[in-house]
């Protein structure tokens, strides 16, 4: 044989990383996926030559119309919020992944849903690999979690997880976190690449064999991915992200990825030391109630998956001799207010260059959709001409370079909850109303005028520079 057939016949090492799973041919020092720096390590090489041939099936294949669905059916978890987002609950033999920074509430939440689960008499096993027993059993005193059917467990070995599982069989499962859980005879350390993989295969199969809810608490790195290698959230049926501010009570769960519903919901809950709870119309935590006219103020509606929340922008725009102004924000796209400072300034007369502008969101919401642009215009008018909006005003509409209002999404749906919590006037892009509605229109009581630019939406509120 020649040395060159020997030398083809030999199976290529690989090379992989230890945070993510990227794979490739020769070594590099960064990562190509996830930029880690020293993570790239040599695998051995997997032997090739081997054959695959038919064997026994678990059970035979059957037309799809015979295949029975009340197996799979939604469970409520007793959390409202966290059942819009997941479409209707939780469905047996499902496994989730829900993901968040450090703090923000992940187990609080989950803990919430298990002692929920356990009330409507579904055993339910609770695995914490961060915390002790008594630990999670304080939190559970404080939060009022204490019922006969949750059943605690403290292990980071996966057998003994699955040994839980067989003694106590239950409905549900959550595991905090699937980083910690270590599987023996597996090389590396837990929430390594290998043994996250190794741990998740083992108990999602372990889940649908049995029918088992399944619910997975996830790391994320310093940029708000989550930890781990990628097939991770290919295993999974569904993928919850839990967000929000140290700084705000507000947290939100988005659906990521969701085999059973959609992935355009969002639940809004608000975390205080008695626990977690679900807010089904958080608008009045954006909303500042004014009982007279304030400038620099206007209220935004923006969509949340399909909830429209009204928030409020607040500008303060004040001389300044320094050379460069400051541009602050907060809540806010800074990118677009820069924008729409230089559109404010281009076609509406206003002189912003030598002014220090801050704009900010009212409770810590926020609006990175275009729709909120013209509230944000309004707000930097009225605060550089010290003059306040019609009080009881939204706006909604996004801002082109030209100075034209471009019409939104869903601007029905908007206008609907507006007219809902009291607003009077709504001032929308032009050509937003229907073939058979004028210029001017009511909603529910609320007027609304439709204008074709930022100029005109000024002169509308006076707020035009003479």
């Amino acid at each position: 044989m020649s040395r060159t057939a020997s030398r083809s016949s030999r199976p290529r090492s690989v090379h992989r990383c230890t945070e993510c799973g990227w794979e490739t041919a020769k070594w590099v020092g960064r990562c190509g996926e996830c930029q880690a720096w020293g993570t790239v390590e040599e695998v051995a090489p997997a032997a090739s030559g081997t054959t695959t041939v038919a064997g026994p099936v678990s059970s035979p294949a059957v037309r799809i119309g015979e295949v029975r669905t009340d197996t799979a059916a939604f469970r409520s978890s007793g959390v409202d919020e966290l059942d819009r987002v997941l479409g209707g609950g939780l469905v047996p033999g499902a496994a989730l992944l829900l993901a968040g920074e450090p703090g923000v509430g992940k187990s609080t939440l989950l803990l919430e849903v298990a002692a929920q689960t356990a009330r409507r008499e579904a055993r339910t096993l609770y695995v914490s690999g961060e915390e002790s027993a008594s630990q999670v059993r304080l939190r559970a005193d404080r939060t009022a979690n204490i019922t006969e059917e949750l059943f605690l467990a403290a292990e980071t070995d996966l057998g003994a997880v699955l040994g839980h599982v067989d003694a106590v069989r239950p409905s549900l499962v959550v595991v905090d976190s699937v980083q910690t859980i270590n599987a023996a005879g597996v090389d590396g350390v837990p929430g390594g690449v290998t043994q996250v993989k190794e741990v998740a295969a083992a108990l999602i199969r372990m889940a649908k064999t049995r029918g088992i809810t399944l619910v997975l608490v996830g790391h994320v790195t310093k940029d708000g991915t989550i930890a781990g290698p990628r097939v991770l959230e290919h295993l999974v049926d569904v993928v919850l992200h839990f967000e929000g501010d140290r700084d705000s009570r507000l947290r939100m769960v988005r659906a990521m990825k969701n085999r059973f519903g959609p992935i355009d919901e969002v639940g809004c809950f608000e975390l205080s030391s008695e626990g977690i709870v679900a807010v089904s119309d958080p608008t009045g935590l954006f909303v500042e109630h004014h009982e007279q006219q304030v400038p620099g103020t206007c209220v935004a509606v923006a969509l949340e998956g399909r909830r429209p929340l009204l928030a409020e922008v607040q500008a303060l725009v004040t001389p300044t001799p320094a050379e460069r102004p400051r541009r602050t924000t907060s809540g806010l796209d800074g990118s677009r207010v820069a924008m729409t400072m230089a559109v404010l300034a281009q076609h509406c007369g206003l002189r912003l260059h030598q002014m220090d502008v801050f704009a900010s969101t009212v409770g810590g919401a926020r609006l990175h959709e275009p729709a909120s642009d013209l509230a944000v215009a309004v707000a930097l008018a009225s605060a550089t001409q010290h003059k306040a909006a019609p009080l009881g005003t939204v706006a909604i509409g996004e801002i082109g370079l030209a100075g034209e209002l471009r019409r939104v999404r869903d601007l029905d749906q908007r206008l609907a909850e507006a007219a809902r919590l009291g607003f009077r006037l709504a001032i929308v892009p032009g050509r937003s109303r229907g073939p058979r509605l004028p210029e001017r229109w009511v909603v529910d009581g609320m007027k609304v005028v439709d204008v074709p630019d930022i100029a005109s939406a000024l002169r509308l509120m006076r707020l035009l520079p003479q």
